[in-house]
């Protein structure tokens, strides 16, 4: 497995997190659980989680195994992780199925196994689970786990674009500009990976930056060029200091405020709108 691959799906897995302490609602045990998760009480939201798990409960389960992998509670266990995440995989719960395909992927908790990893990310792509879909069509595309397939590779990604999922949209816009199972589309490569960076994607906002610079897909504008790698960079894209002055050598100072300038209010409008 490449290093670009395996830093992807890392980054997949942290939106794990995210998606499974989200909706907390009515009153209720489960509610109650998901509310002190959310605030942080692990302890609180560990007392409530497992007797609902030990129950049965899918959607506790789940929100064990995401407190054992990242030691919320309790030390750091990514084997009880993984008996959670395939207690609840095994009742169809799409989330646990994609966070046991990871697993499977990076080895933690179980045998590193792609083929493993590739049958529970078709569960809950299947589902309709956008991390599982873009994590598939990675695995179609190099050809890891399952027979190489890039057209099969971005139709996948393609499902989670279009459900919003920020790294799809950003892996659709490069398969575009590289012909990875679709036809070369310079436009519908820059389409995507725009909606990629306003919604913070980093990486993301670098490739924009860089079709800016070139005018690959969009009319070349050494501004907005800049303004967009300056974003990516600020938010953790690495060793963005040669590119930031190679754009930066053929403008004016005047412009090269105005891109900052622009930087500035894109990032306090939260990213949309900035061109």
């Amino acid at each position: 497995m490449t290093d670009n691959i395996r830093a992807l799906f890392l980054t997949v897995f942290a939106l794990v997190f995210a998606v499974a302490g989200a909706g907390v609602s009515t009153a209720g045990p489960l509610e109650d659980a998901k509310a002190a998760f959310e605030r942080r009480d692990d302890a609180t939201a560990l007392k409530l989680f497992r007797p609902l798990a030990d129950a049965g409960d899918a959607t506790a389960q789940v929100y064990l195994g995401v407190m054992a992998i990242g030691g919320a509670g309790a030390p750091k266990d990514e084997k009880q992780a993984a008996k959670w995440f395939a207690l609840s995989a095994d009742q169809g719960n799409a989330e646990a199925q994609a966070n046991l395909g990871l697993l499977h992927v990076t080895g933690q908790g179980v045998a590193q196994d792609l083929k493993e990893a590739a049958k529970w990310y078709r569960l809950a792509a299947d589902q309709g689970n956008a991390r599982a879909q873009v994590a598939l069509g990675m695995m179609y595309a190099g050809g890891l786990g399952v027979a190489k397939d890039e057209a099969e590779g971005a139709r996948l990604v393609r499902l989670a674009a279009e459900q919003g999922q920020a790294s799809a949209q950003n892996l659709l816009g490069e398969m575009y500009r590289k012909g990875q199972g679709v036809a070369i589309d310079y436009a519908e490569s820059a389409k995507w990976i725009r909606l990629a960076a306003e919604q913070g994607n980093a990486e993301a906002q670098v490739n924009l930056g860089f079709k800016y610079e070139f005018g690959n897909g969009v009319v070349r504008d050494s501004v907005r060029a800049l303004m967009w790698v300056s974003l990516g960079a600020d938010n953790g894209v690495k060793d963005m200091s040669v590119s930031l002055k190679e754009i930066a050598s053929d403008m004016t100072a005047g412009e090269i405020a105005e891109a900052k300038d622009m930087a500035a209010r894109c990032k306090a409008s939260k990213y949309k709108g900035c061109d």
